[in-house]
């Protein structure tokens, strides 16, 4: 097993060596990058593990936030990507690993926590927009033209201001990115976790 996959919790890392065995270059480089919290910039081509080297660390975090009674009801991170990226990144990097992860915690007799994420773009429905007023997502997925709306309703954004982001796409996000990746080519991924 690789070193660096010794800093995750257990079940996060028996997942990722039984599905993928041994990280890619980016992840390598990325996570103790992301973990500490740096601005972090990774690219690479399409398919190398970038979008997951940020949600793995995201929904580690997470876990042992959750374990250690300290997850609150707010989000805690915000990945923003271009639409037509959306549906492929939170199905292959989020919603298939936290469902893995939980089926396996599930058959070693472990608790897992019931991570929150959710979707909102431009079109999302006022009850769902609502229902995340209520009940924020941990982890939120949104597309830059939605960042505008979210942080222009108050009582949106002070659920989402404190979360770590991520960001797919090279945008300047008026204070939720620190740095902004400027000129990045369009295979990239900024990381920020607080």
């Amino acid at each position: 097993m690789p070193e660096i996959l010794s800093s995750f919790d257990p079940l996060i890392r028996e997942w990722f060596t039984a599905r993928f065995v041994t990280p890619t270059e980016p992840q390598e480089l990325g996570w103790p990058l992301i973990a500490a919290g740096e601005h972090t910039l990774i690219s690479a081509p399409t398919g190398s593990g970038k979008t997951l080297a940020a949600f793995l660390i995201a929904i580690d975090r997470l876990v042992r936030m959750a374990r250690a009674g300290e997850l609150e009801n707010s989000t805690q991170v915000v990945y923003v990507s271009p639409l037509k990226a959306l549906s492929n990144d939170i199905q292959r990097n989020l919603e298939t690993p936290l469902a893995e992860i939980a089926a396996l915690a599930a058959e070693r007799g472990l608790p897992f926590p019931n991570i929150r994420t959710a979707v909102r773009t431009g079109d999302t429905p006022a009850g769902e927009r609502q229902r995340m007023i209520r009940h924020a997502p941990h982890i939120l997925v949104t597309t830059p033209e939605a960042v505008d709306l979210l942080r222009a309703v108050r009582r949106d954004s002070a659920k989402f201001e404190k979360g770590a982001v991520a960001s797919h796409d090279p945008l300047n996000l008026a204070g939720i990115v620190v740095a902004s990746t400027g000129n990045a080519a369009p295979d990239t991924l900024v990381a920020r976790t607080a």
